[in-house]
């Protein structure tokens, strides 16, 4: 097993771990959708052999997720603290929540790329481009209806509501987008 893979295990373990001693159970949640994505990817990485620095970012982003969700800033978590304020509430712009989103999908996005690439689609260069952004915003789709199960599931969340699920969409197709210049070299 290659050595990001050793580590992103890891850090779902830690987010287990974590969540329980911190009786987060929204993270707990987080933790078995987290196991599924590493698996996905693993099994993924043996047709695709994807880039290792991706797979290191990939890392990172687990990094600021387990942080986001289970370190306690001020009243809330990380993922609630404003880092600039340039649109107030209810939009609450730029989060930590909404950087990380936004990284996270320009991963996926990456991720993708090296599928989308690898297979021989007979399709225009513009094309594959476009489907990868749309399949990782599509991912992040998903992502918020993990989120709205957590809100139905367990009592206090720090989801947030329609405009939390809105900007999350928004940032995650940011982020896909902004990961375009980087399609040829992951």
């Amino acid at each position: 097993m290659r050595k990001p893979f050793l580590f992103a295990y890891t850090l779902a373990a830690t987010l287990g771990a974590w969540s329980l001693v911190a009786q987060n159970y929204e993270f707990l949640i987080y933790t078995i959708v987290t196991l599924a994505l590493v698996t996905l990817i693993y099994l993924g990485d043996r047709k695709f052999t994807f880039s290792p620095t991706v797979l290191w970012g990939f890392n990172l982003w687990l990094v600021l997720h387990i942080l986001g969700g289970l370190w306690h800033v001020n009243d809330g978590v990380l993922y609630s603290l404003v880092l600039i304020d340039i649109v107030d509430e209810p939009y609450s712009i730029l989060k930590y929540d909404q950087l990380v989103h936004a990284y996270c999908y320009f991963i996926i996005a990456l991720l993708l790329w090296r599928v989308v690439s690898t297979v021989r689609l007979d399709a225009p260069q513009w094309l594959l481009v476009a489907l990868t952004v749309l399949a990782a915003s599509g991912v992040g789709g998903l992502n918020e209806m993990v989120e709205f199960s957590a809100t139905v599931l367990v009592p206090n969340t720090n989801v947030g509501g329609y405009e939390n699920t809105a900007i999350d969409l928004v940032a995650n197709f940011l982020g896909a987008c902004l990961a375009i210049p980087f399609f040829k070299e992951s």
